[in-house]
């Protein structure tokens, strides 16, 4: 499926892959560049250089959303951003009110470069917080100590950003005895209007696999992950947060634009090293690493590296597993509710209060199972 002859979609979503990063975390398995100097003209010059092999002028509608992760788009910094906008502005439209995200780490947020970003068009920024205990910031292999997110915080709404989500994640080994309550109440007390917590998992190919690997480190047993999940849903619901998805929560009316997108599979276009999207029929990616993604757009060629036309089997998975994992819910079909009762007795669904027909969600102790109860209720939509 080459660039050239996918007809235009009318995409509204724009995800931008940035990869640079100033060290690999131990947990990161992503599609990163680890670089001192950040060569942030040749990096927004093969953005362009995508953008018009892929015709994206012609493929997007005006965007609601625009989401720059990675990696680590804040290591562009102030002039960087700068210079990719108006990169991107040469190709897409943006809505009056599109939601466009900036992902940043601590260490990278400060006044000069929060001023060009808003300059720039960035209106919502993730923090990567990840802890407020030094120790485990240190044992992650993260650059910032907790004092800098607490500074970015403060930076970021002194320089016009109110709208901000900040990570945290849960589950590290409890072999470094992490006060995870204490990592919440420190979290809460920022006040941020959008949080995601993510489970740490060990993948082989990263330091932290290496470690286990060794038997330097061991994952983090299944009681302290659903103990730290289960903490966090009641404290943050309890604080004014609506958990509308497996991994996020948010204050009323500040969900997650453009993941949700993604939830409700909508078609989106993806742009970068590695990055991913979707046209409402078929998936492609692109090369993950920056030097043959760069190789190829300077010969002029599209950087995919492969493409995927959905099954039925495919979306119908799709559909189950993402459905499960928001809050709001999926649709049963007939003679599902049978196969479905043992998960409401047991606490792990409930069903969406206020929509016609039987529409289950899951609860937080049912999201802790939540690819099981996706294969399984897959495997009987197979059959039918």
């Amino acid at each position: 499926m080459s660039a050239s002859a996918a007809s235009p979609v009318g995409y509204r979503h724009l995800y931008l892959h940035v990869p640079f990063c100033a060290r690999r975390c131990s947990y990161c398995d992503f599609a990163i560049a680890v670089r001192k100097r950040v060569p942030w003209r040749a990096f927004a010059d093969s953005v362009g250089a995508e953008l018009r092999l892929r015709g994206t002028a012609e493929s997007c509608d005006v965007l609601s959303t625009l989401y720059l992760g990675g990696g680590t788009p804040s290591r562009l910094g102030g002039e960087g951003i700068e210079r990719l906008f108006d990169v991107l502005h040469e190709h897409i439209r943006l809505d009056a009110d599109a939601e466009v995200t900036l992902e940043a780490n601590p260490e990278d947020v400060s006044a000069d470069a929060v001023a060009a970003w808003c300059r720039a068009g960035v209106n919502r920024v993730s923090l990567g917080v990840q802890s407020f205990d030094d120790r485990v910031l240190s044992w992650m292999h993260r650059v910032h100590d907790a004092d800098a997110a607490v500074r970015a915080v403060d930076t970021l709404r002194a320089g016009g950003i109110d709208a901000m989500s900040l990570d945290l994640i849960f589950a590290a080994p409890d072999t470094l005895e992490r006060d995870w309550s204490g990592d919440v109440t420190r979290l809460l007390a920022l006040a941020p209007d959008h949080i995601s917590l993510y489970g740490l998992t060990i993948e082989p190919h990263t330091p932290l696999g290496r470690w286990q690997a060794r038997g330097e480190v061991e994952e983090a047993p299944e009681d302290l992950y659903e103990r730290q999940f289960l903490e966090s849903h009641e404290r943050l619901r309890s604080a004014g947060f609506e958990h509308y998805e497996v991994s996020n929560f948010a204050r009323p009316g500040r969900r997650a634009r453009h993941n949700s997108a993604y939830w409700q599979n909508v078609p989106y276009l993806g742009i970068g090293p590695s990055a991913h999207g979707f046209d409402g029929s078929a998936r492609r990616w692109n090369h993950a690493a920056l030097t043959a993604w760069e190789s190829a757009l300077s010969a002029g060629i599209d950087p995919m590296e492969g493409a995927e036309t959905l099954t039925r089997q495919n979306r119908e998975a799709e559909m189950v597993y993402l459905g499960l994992r928001t809050i709001d819910g999926l649709e049963l079909r007939e003679g599902e509710e049978a196969r479905v009762a043992t998960w409401r007795r047991q606490g792990w669904i409930e069903s969406v209060h206020g929509t016609a027909g039987s529409r289950i969600r899951c609860t937080a102790s049912g999201w802790l199972r939540l690819d099981a109860l996706a294969v399984d209720l897959t495997a009987l939509r197979s059959r039918s």
